[in-house]
């Protein structure tokens, strides 16, 4: 039988959760009769807005609950990030780990951005947020995909990767086909399509619990009598968790 490590259920909770909050957002939005719903035609003459996921946390009490959750998200997101770089700094080039550590980092600030200078507010700080969430969060998952495959950890590299390289191609087309349906002013179908990448980059970044359940990560405290560490190594250790068979 064997035993998966605990830190397997953070990628899932982080997916599930973000998700739930950015879905009550929308309901509360729909409810106060914000935005057109996702299912209907959008009506110009009407004073609902297209159901696009700042437009439903743009007024409270929406916006309330899209700053909480974007903020939450921001920080386990940006958690998950240092966990992976930590687990694979051991097996792949220091440089690409470095790099899609800075990248998640920069989207997470930028979800902060999103949740807390909302489009009323400050609408030119708002889509500063967007473009890193969107652009670097992408950039993250592609990078991610190819050390899935290049570090092919307990053998399972084919397994994680090939459903990663799929979801970054969701994420890639879905973020293309936004910005070409935003061109064009066809606001449903962009909306629709906003809401299927964050979906798409949600359920990647809860793809990590097949890693991570094979991974323990304690936190270490040293009495200061004791050689210093490094930096890494002072703030998480990583041990591989070995499965047993009864």
């Amino acid at each position: 039988m064997r035993k998966c490590s605990p830190w397997m259920f953070l990628p899932v909770m982080f997916s599930l959760f973000t998700a739930a909050g950015l879905w009550v957002v929308y309901f509360i939005a729909v409810e106060d009769e914000k935005i057109t719903p996702l299912d209907s035609e959008y009506n110009r003459s009407e004073s609902k807005y297209p159901p696009y996921i700042s437009i439903a946390g743009n007024a409270p009490p929406a916006s309330c609950v899209f700053s909480q959750v974007m903020n939450m998200a921001a920080f386990v997101g940006f958690i998950l990030g240092v966990l992976r770089y930590l687990q694979l700094k051991p097996r792949i080039y220091k440089w690409l780990n470095i790099g899609s550590l800075v990248a998640l980092s920069l989207a997470c600030f930028g979800m902060t951005l999103v949740g807390n200078f909302q489009l009323s507010n400050d609408e030119e700080l708002h889509n500063i947020g967007t473009s890193m969430t969107f652009g670097l969060g992408t950039l993250f998952c592609w990078v991610q995909s190819f050390m899935t495959l290049k570090v092919n950890l307990h053998n399972e590299g084919k397994r994680a990767g090939i459903p990663r390289f799929l979801l970054s191609g969701a994420v890639t087309s879905c973020m293309l086909l936004y910005f070409a349906l935003m061109a064009q002013q066809l606001h449903m179908h962009a909306a629709r399509a906003q809401w299927a990448l964050v979906m798409f980059f949600l359920i990647y970044l809860g793809t990590f619990a097949m890693e991570f359940r094979h991974y323990h990560f304690e936190i270490v405290c040293s009495d200061h009598q004791d050689p210093p560490l490094s930096l890494s190594e002072s703030f998480l250790e990583v041990s591989e968790h070995q499965s047993d068979q009864l």
